[in-house]
């Protein structure tokens, strides 16, 4: 994302009828664009930008499929949500979502609109927020361990413990986040460990008052800038699978 917490789109068209109708479309959804006039151009920027959406109008040739040959093959510090632009109404592997030709402003809101609300939701779901917070749990064994929460996020949260744990731990503590009224109760699992004791944790359980005051903490942490299209002239995630102009395809494994 940028600075201002806009979602990034890099755009591969060069042509004005692709182009014009869905950059519109991006800036109302305050997504931040980058026009690539080819895919060549495109792999160039991708090694630059912190790209979250990459739109690409695919030709028959194989430039468009070296470009998500590249995406997929590269070490991103994080996944980019992939629209194929075809004048064939088809799935196309690899891809995420399918818009068909012609392009009309109406048609590019529905696909892109969607599109955000998936990524939004991704981005809720993965982002972690730094702290640095000292807490002492205590581990299935009843065992004291002075740790600190380096991260949270929705699902889970990073530690740092100068003793050893090992993947499979259960940790139970209370933690006081930034600027809430109290602390909370968290029991955590660690998933996986690295060197210096650094360990990345699931949530196992959170009591629901306390799962309220979490979430409300990471809304206020995650201020993605708004869009200016109005919510009703929108459709719900997974309704344009349906529609005339786009399709949702699921995600290729």
């Amino acid at each position: 994302m940028t600075p201002d917490m806009a979602f990034e789109c890099l755009l591969v068209s060069q042509d004005p009828a692709v182009v014009c109708p869905l950059n519109e479309v991006l800036d109302r959804l305050s997504i931040s664009t980058k026009v690539c006039l080819t895919p060549s151009k495109a792999i160039g920027e991708l090694d630059f930008a912190s790209t979250d959406l990459v739109v690409i109008d695919w030709t028959d040739d194989s430039s468009s499929g070296e470009l998500l040959s590249r995406i997929y093959h590269s070490d991103f510090v994080h996944k980019k949500t992939i629209v194929a632009v075809t004048e064939h109404d088809s799935y196309i592997r690899g891809t995420h979502v399918v818009l068909s030709k012609p392009i009309t402003t109406e048609s590019g809101e529905k696909c892109l609109r969607s599109v955000y609300d998936r990524m939004l939701i991704d981005y809720r779901q993965h982002a972690r927020y730094a702290v640095m917070i000292p807490v002492i749990a205590t581990n299935q064994d009843n065992r004291l361990l002075p740790v600190t929460i380096t991260n949270v996020g929705d699902g889970g949260m990073g530690l740092s413990a100068k003793e050893g744990l090992s993947r499979g731990d259960v940790l139970s503590f209370r933690l006081t986040l930034p600027d809430t009224r109290r602390s909370i109760y968290v029991e955590a699992r660690v998933l996986w460990t690295r060197d210096y004791g650094v360990c990345g944790c699931q949530f196992v359980r959170v009591p629901p008052v306390d799962l309220d005051i979490l979430h409300e903490w990471l809304k206020a942490k995650c201020q993605v800038k708004k869009p200016s299209l109005p919510r009703d002239h929108i459709s719900d995630i997974g309704r344009d699978s349906a529609g005339k102009h786009s399709s949702l395809t699921p995600r290729s494994s």
